[in-house]
């Protein structure tokens, strides 16, 4: 894993974020970063979890809005 800055999130979809987090994760686990590594690739997948669950909320909110927005005009069966 390399030092290169952390990317931001504004341009990833959730899914690219999604998989940066987990290749992080592997990363993380396979134990073979130097302590300096481990905190940067941490900080980053601090950043991507948060990114990640803010898409998600979003997503949960528009569907709600989307629930609303059927029950309050069902359309006509005729």
């Amino acid at each position: 894993m390399d030092r290169t800055p952390t990317p931001s999130t504004d341009h990833l979809s959730f899914e690219a974020a999604l998989a940066r987090l987990q290749e992080i994760v592997q990363h993380l686990e396979d134990d073979r970063l130097d302590l300096e590594a481990s905190i940067l690739a941490y900080e980053e997948g601090l950043k991507l979890a948060r990114y990640c669950l803010e898409q998600l909320r979003t997503a949960e909110l528009r569907i709600q809005q989307l629930s609303l927005d059927d029950e309050n005009h069902p359309e006509s069966t005729e």
